[in-house]
């Protein structure tokens, strides 16, 4: 999952649950700023915090297999 798509589905699983940001990180266990710097897409937050926020929408970042050039 891209960090872009990341921050667009936790913007709308929040917004479809109706939680603000602040009940999202108290429910997560997180800090308000990191659910601001997450739904805006910030590139250098950590997986395992993020699938803190994850989790609660029944997702997590995990390794996913790139296309590899055949030789």
């Amino acid at each position: 999952m891209k960090l872009n798509s990341t921050a667009s589905l936790v913007k709308e699983r929040r917004r479809s649950a109706k939680l603000t940001q602040p009940q999202l990180a108290a429910k997560a266990g997180v800090g308000l700023r990191f659910i601001r710097d997450l739904e805006q897409g910030k590139a250098s937050l950590r997986t395992d915090t993020i699938n803190k926020v994850l989790v609660l929408f029944g997702k997590c970042l995990g390794p996913i297999d790139l296309p590899r050039d055949e030789e």
